[in-house]
């Protein structure tokens, strides 16, 4: 799963080297906030405190990212049931052969270990590691202007998308499949749940002289074709009834690629049939999640889900549908939901819910970050006794949440 970590999303901005070029316009960008990202370019020229540090450290990722890649599914030695490499196809993580069987077919589930056969095929892993880095190369680029960033951003793009040697077919057929028992499943979508992340940074580099308008284009025609194969094929569908965090991570996935492709109107329609539907299916009225509640990391998966439906928020922003406020037929909503896991994370009462590793805090705190914004009668003040906030806390680079 991606997971930029809390330094970014809270690191200081407010002395970066000013942008050599003209003033650009607001970012088009779709979870980050476009004003915050132009409002922080802005500070960047009046020399505040604490520069070098933001600097330092969102350079430090993206310089290492310059190393990385290209990444490509055609690399992998396995050969897809299609007989194509250029099909993504991936292992489901909690399944492990069946030691009462000889050759230990078929598998059978350990929900939450997982098995290291997940990473012999590395589609997943690099997808991530794409997304990572399109989006920090995306926010290099953005705050210092330097093509270098972009360049290479460009270059891993044209690889995974675009390359006739080397493009992902725009589909998710063979995603988390079981040893004798399916060669892919509905669940496998979860494997791209970080698109976000590459579009955002997409749509950072929209300026840059080294992103051709072409091949922009070409990428937004390889998502509708993409989101297509989501809305109609008999797996897509599959996980677009899912209950839990998977059918929310569908959700998030969908209304991205809808925005990215300029399809807003449809965009605004899964937000208001199926987000707000899953809102009254997932959550109970106190904020429970009783499908990730049962879930042997049920923290993890509680936190998950959670975090699903910010992004969708924050993505309704920006076509004027507030998920925030928003309260279902059954009394539920985001707050409460948010609300029910606050004092878990605050230390102020014991997990009762299976967990089968330790609790991290972390990920919980970024969505704090988002919702004081949000909430701003919200008692937060035990939450921040327990974890202190950095220093320079309320600025970011990303405009994640802001």
């Amino acid at each position: 799963m991606l997971h930029l970590t809390r330094t970014l999303f809270i690191l200081l901005i407010t002395c970066l080297p000013v942008h050599t070029a003209a003033q650009q316009a607001a970012p088009g960008t779709f979870l980050f906030d476009p004003a915050v990202l132009t409002a922080q370019k802005a500070a960047i020229a009046t020399h505040q405190p604490g520069a070098e540090k933001a600097l330092h450290e969102l350079l430090t990722r993206a310089d290492r990212a310059l190393q990385h890649g290209p990444y490509a599914v055609t690399f992998k030695s396995k050969v897809p049931p299609s007989g194509d490499k250029h099909d993504y196809m991936s292992v489901g993580p909690y399944w492990w052969p069946d030691s009462a069987k000889a050759n230990g077919l078929p598998y059978i589930r350990r929900d939450g270990v997982t098995n290291p056969e997940r990473y012999t095929i590395k589609d997943d892993s690099y997808f991530n590691a794409l997304c990572n880095d399109v989006n920090v190369l995306g926010l290099a680029w953005f705050y210092t202007g330097k093509e270098q960033y972009a360049t290479k951003a460009v270059a891993l793009l044209h690889t995974w998308f675009l390359d006739p040697a080397t493009r992902m077919n725009p589909n998710l057929n063979y995603g988390q499949a079981i040893p004798g028992i399916t060669e892919g499943r509905g669940i496998g979508l979860i494997d791209t749940h970080a698109v976000i992340a590459l579009m955002d940074g997409m749509q950072l580099l929209k300026d840059s002289p080294a992103f051709p308008v072409a091949e922009y284009k070409s990428i937004q025609d390889w998502f509708h074709l993409f989101l297509a194969w989501m809305r109609t094929s008999k797996i897509g569908k599959e996980e677009l009834a899912a209950k839990n965090n998977h059918g929310t991570w569908y959700d998030v996935q969908a209304v991205a690629m809808a925005l990215f492709t300029g399809q807003q109107a449809l965009a605004k329609q899964l937000l208001l049939t199926q987000t707000r539907q899953r809102m009254e299916q997932q959550f109970e009225a106190d904020g429970r999640q009783p499908l990730e509640l049962e879930r042997t990391l049920s923290w993890n998966y509680s936190y998950f889900n959670l975090k699903a439906f910010f992004e969708l928020a924050l993505m309704a922003e920006k076509i004027e549908v507030d998920l925030w406020n928003y309260e279902s037929p059954g009394k539920k909503s985001l707050r409460k939901a948010f609300q029910w896991m606050l004092p878990f994370a605050a230390g102020n009462a014991a997990w009762q819910y299976r967990q089968i590793k330790p609790m991290q805090a972390d990920g919980y705190l970024e969505l704090a970050a988002i919702a004081e914004k949000k909430y701003p009668d919200l008692d937060l003040t035990p939450l921040w006794k327990a974890h202190p906030k950095d220093t320079g806390y309320a600025y970011t680079l990303t405009g994640w949440g802001e």
